[in-house]
């Protein structure tokens, strides 16, 4: 199998149980694309706001009706890509490892989420010493830790993380610039499954996955494509773009219920639904 590829997909009728959730996001009421940081950004190319505000609206909408819970952070002027709130920190067992970003055009997002969480009444945090953007780059799957760098997360932070929530930290290379954080080439599904887009991985990140997971759902090209991969899943429900329909055809096959939504003109700076939320995990 070429590692753009994907393998046969067995139906498995597998009894799913979706958990309630408490997430963050922020509505994109400053968002505009006007510097390029990834190769999606292309300030040369108009951007729909109100388009976008609808689209994310129909995003907490979907959260609320499969009975999560949505906090909404304030956006703040001049930040157009804090509407990303997954960025904004790592949240596991109420500890908040705060985010460092990388390009000068978002550092101020990590204190906006920091002073958040403060206001909130969150007592262990820590603002890092070296860069991490958040679950952009830190997913976990049950008891560890999936940490992607390559683009913009230091490998070093993968350390700091391990020791901040004393959980094992996985470092995983990306190496395709459009995937340029990790949770635009994998997902969590569950506490014990993935699917993820092999080629946007080094070798050894490859082999490594696989001796993890070794049953995960490969992505082709043509979903990877689409941010299909860049998805909220509660356990039963897969939240994803919904030009992704080969993803959501064999999560279907897989006992879980995909819902597709149109996040196309976020997409236009790189981001889609797993970008626009942050789990607070209690």
């Amino acid at each position: 199998m070429s590692i753009g590829g994907t393998q046969p997909e067995p139906i498995r009728p597998t009894a799913r149980t979706a958990t309630p959730r408490r997430l963050l996001m922020c509505r994109p009421q400053h968002f505009e694309v006007t510097y390029s940081i990834n190769p999606w950004m292309h300030p040369e190319k108009p951007v729909d706001r109100e388009l976008a505000l609808l689209q994310w609206d129909r995003l907490r909408e979907v959260y609320l009706s499969l009975g999560h819970t949505v906090e909404v952070i304030d956006p703040l002027p001049g930040l157009p890509d804090m509407v990303f709130a997954a960025n904004g920190a790592t949240v596991v067992d109420g500890k908040v490892l705060g985010a460092r970003f990388r390009h000068l055009e978002r550092t101020a997002e990590g204190p906006a989420y920091l002073s958040w969480f403060a206001a909130q009444g969150y007592r262990d945090v820590l603002w890092p010493e070296f860069i991490n953007e958040g679950e952009g780059d830190y997913l976990p799957v049950g008891r560890r830790i999936l940490a992607g760098t390559g683009f913009r997360t230091d490998q070093r932070s993968h350390h700091e993380a391990q020791e901040f929530f004393g959980l094992p930290v996985t470092s995983l290379t990306l190496v395709d610039p459009e995937h340029y954080h990790l949770d635009t080439a994998l997902a969590v599904l569950s506490d014990t499954e993935i699917m993820y887009y092999p080629a946007a991985f080094s070798p050894g990140s490859r082999s490594v996955l696989q001796n993890l997971f070794p049953d995960a759902l490969h992505a082709d090209p043509q979903d990877a494509a689409v941010f299909g991969l860049n998805a909220f899943s509660d356990g039963y429900n897969v939240v994803l773009p919904q030009a992704a329909a080969g993803l959501i055809e064999r999560l279907r096959r897989r006992g879980f219920n995909p819902i597709g939504v149109d996040l196309t003109e976020l997409l236009k700076a790189g981001g889609a639904v797993k970008c626009c939320t942050l789990e607070l995990r209690p």
